[in-house]
């Protein structure tokens, strides 16, 4: 799963990591302890993309879960984001969760802001020119939210 993970973080274009992130500091990241927990689509041995759920914040906040996603660019629009984003809000509320909150969906990443919309999802704000895209420049963060 790293070899795509690092393409998207490389790319610049949907994840506010560090464009030159290593593998491990990605690692560590994506693989965070429990509660946090990684989901992994797999097919025939090869890994389609991946999602991590996790407390959005400590304490009185940990109610409320957190999603990120990465799906391989090679199996894009095979319904693969779609599979891990039920899964995960499926995990979630079993978890305990009584939400789920995006705090950083790239506005130009229509396919993802239309899955998470059609999931359930609403936009709750924009931070204008919060992420600073490789070709559009500065655009905005949607903050993105769901009861379960």
């Amino acid at each position: 799963m790293w070899p795509f993970l690092r393409d998207i973080v490389r790319a610049g274009e949907t994840y506010t990591w560090p464009r030159d992130i290593d593998d491990d500091a990605a690692r560590a990241i994506w693989m965070a302890p429990p509660p946090a927990c990684t989901l992994v689509a797999v097919e025939e041995e090869t890994v389609l993309g991946t999602a991590k759920i996790g407390p959005n914040q400590l304490g009185p906040g940990a109610h409320v879960a957190n999603g990120s996603f990465m799906v391989d660019a090679a199996h894009a629009g095979k319904g693969v984001g779609r599979a891990l984003g039920t899964a995960a809000l499926e995990r979630a509320r079993a978890d305990g969760y009584r939400a789920m909150q995006f705090n950083a969906v790239v506005e130009t990443n229509t396919g993802a802001v239309r899955l998470w919309r059609s999931l359930g999802f609403a936009v709750l704000t924009t931070v204008p020119e919060a992420f600073r895209h490789p070709t559009l420049g500065y655009v905005g963060l949607h903050v993105m939210h769901r009861p379960l």
